[in-house]
């Protein structure tokens, strides 16, 4: 069963669920309930994704200003995947009829066939034009230089919405599984990462890049690329949407579910410089060694994700019942990160709301944004514009530096709260209308994207990664987890459930 966090948390939660006399074409006028405001948000949000969305090509932009009228001159596999599930979604809360659903997602999926690809392995580069469709080898701001990449998490993002999109639209099945069959995360993966498991790379370039990469081919096919120097290799990651996809597909052994780290082991000084010094104990799943380590937060244990984001944690549970199949693991752990979160807003670092995830910079462009206690590096992901440091040290090996900080000017995105939601209702729903009442932070295309709560700066744009998160996590929510009844098929669910169900993280978790 899906989990709810009751405990009552203080501060926001005191706000009333108000609802403003803004655009309300889908319902929800003043006093319309919970299900009302929903639609209300959810209408909003896929205003903002139709003025981003190229009207020929299909291909939804990376982003556009508040006022909806400047589409970024860019756009990434995520972007359109997100499109994809997000027009699912409107069609399925009737924000658009399902003639017109239909004529956008096949002119998007028409584009796709045409779009300059990686061959053999059928993965697409992660910047082109939403005009024209064409990659991008030179950034559209200001003319430098795009050395074309491939990346794993983008496409496992864009492979999750052609899933979708296959069952959610049989005229349009065909078509969906056609791309989707041609895309091979094996080529993703270091079968030799580990002496256990395999693991995934971040992605490769077809050209050398300037840095560091490393010259291989895991497809066996066609000449060499060249790998990131870094592997996706912590648990809690967003990036586990390709493990699951190439598991389930065939092209990625089963073992290399457990073959990265919950956290880094608890071996003398080795790994003292991680955020905290984690406990656990070592367990063994299909000959695989895995140490379930856990770390502690205000009286709390979880395992935590790199920068202590609530996307790294919560974005693949849109599509993939991960609490309901992973009760010794997922839904103990999912629903600790959001207490947490809730925590660190409201008591710990006193903002008076919560939401921590990459977003929006207000005084910028794009930032990391987490709870850094929560996070495996010591130097992770912020909450608060000032960067504050928490640092309380490693027992034996790292003198404590900043174990009790004063935060600055919290910097919370919109988009982590409606994660939330299966967690925590009633506190998302508090959050939310406080940050559409008392900071602004709500515009003709739904909330923007951030909002640094201290000075009350928004960042009047909206990202369409963003906004497509909180379409999805809106549907999932009124229509009973509909997303993962279109994602899983019973071939995803005989491949995965099992590996998720035999998953147990620290004991001290549950």
């Amino acid at each position: 069963m899906r989990t709810r966090l009751r405990a009552l948390l203080g501060g926001a939660l005191a706000l009333a669920l108000l609802v403003p006399a803004t655009a309300a074409n889908a319902g929800g006028g003043r006093g319309g309930g919970e299900r009302d405001t929903l639609l209300r948000y959810a209408a909003d949000t896929w205003t903002s994704m139709t003025a981003m969305t190229d009207d020929g090509t299909g291909l939804v932009a990376d982003h556009i200003d508040g006022e909806l009228r400047t589409p970024s001159g860019y756009t990434s596999p995520t972007n359109i995947g997100g499109s994809l599930w997000s027009t699912v979604v409107a069609r399925d809360l009737k924000l658009v009829s399902r003639a017109e659903a239909r004529e956008r997602m096949a002119r998007t999926l028409d584009t796709l066939a045409t779009m300059e690809r990686h061959e053999p392995s059928g993965m697409y580069y992660n910047w082109y034009s939403p005009a024209d469709g064409s990659k991008l080898t030179s950034w559209p701001t200001d003319g430098s230089a795009v050395h074309p990449f491939l990346s794993t998490v983008d496409n496992g993002w864009l492979a999750a919405a052609l899933r979708v999109v296959a069952a959610a639209e049989p005229r349009l099945a065909k078509q969906a599984d056609a791309l989707y069959a041609s895309m091979d995360f094996g080529w993703f993966h270091d079968l030799e990462a580990t002496p256990e498991a395999g693991i995934n790379r971040g992605g490769f370039w077809v050209e050398p890049p300037p840095g560091c990469s490393v010259p291989g081919n895991y497809g066996d096919d066609g000449p060499d690329v060249y790998y990131t120097c870094h592997w996706y290799d912590t648990t809690v990651s967003e990036a586990r949407i390709a493990t699951y996809l190439g598991i389930a597909n065939g092209q990625i052994p089963a073992e290399s579910y457990y073959g990265t780290f919950r956290t880094m082991p608890e071996r003398g000084c080795d790994y003292a410089w991680q955020e905290q010094k984690p406990t656990g104990e070592w367990r063994e799943y299909l000959g695989v060694p895995v140490y379930e380590g856990v770390y502690e937060y205000r009286g709390m244990k979880l395992v935590p994700a790199w920068g202590g984001s609530m996307f790294e944690a919560l974005m693949p549970d849109l599509f993939i019942p991960e609490a309901d199949w992973g009760e010794d693991s997922w839904a103990v752990n999912h629903e600790a990160t959001v207490r947490a979160q809730i925590e660190h807003g409201l008591d710990e670092a006193g903002y008076g709301y919560w939401g921590f995830s990459p977003s929006s910079d207000p005084f910028g462009e794009y930032r990391e944004y987490g709870v850094e206690a929560i996070g495996i590096s010591a130097d992770g992901y912020a909450s608060d514009v000032e960067r504050t440091n928490v640092d309380a040290g490693y027992e034996g090996c790292r003198e404590a530096t900043n174990p009790e900080p004063d935060f600055g000017d919290g910097v919370v995105t919109p988009h982590a709260a409606f994660l939330a939601l299966p967690y925590a209702k009633d506190e998302t729903l508090a959050d939310l209308a406080g940050l559409e009442q008392e900071l602004g932070a709500y515009g003709p295309g739904g909330f923007y994207d951030a909002v640094a709560v201290g000075s009350g700066t928004v960042a009047e744009r909206y990202l369409s990664l963003d906004q497509s998160m909180i379409m999805a996590a809106i549907g999932n929510e009124l229509q009973r987890d509909r997303l993962k009844d279109y994602f899983v098929d019973r071939q995803f669910e005989r491949a995965v459930r099992p590996l998720v169900e035999a998953l147990e993280f620290g004991s001290e978790l549950r």
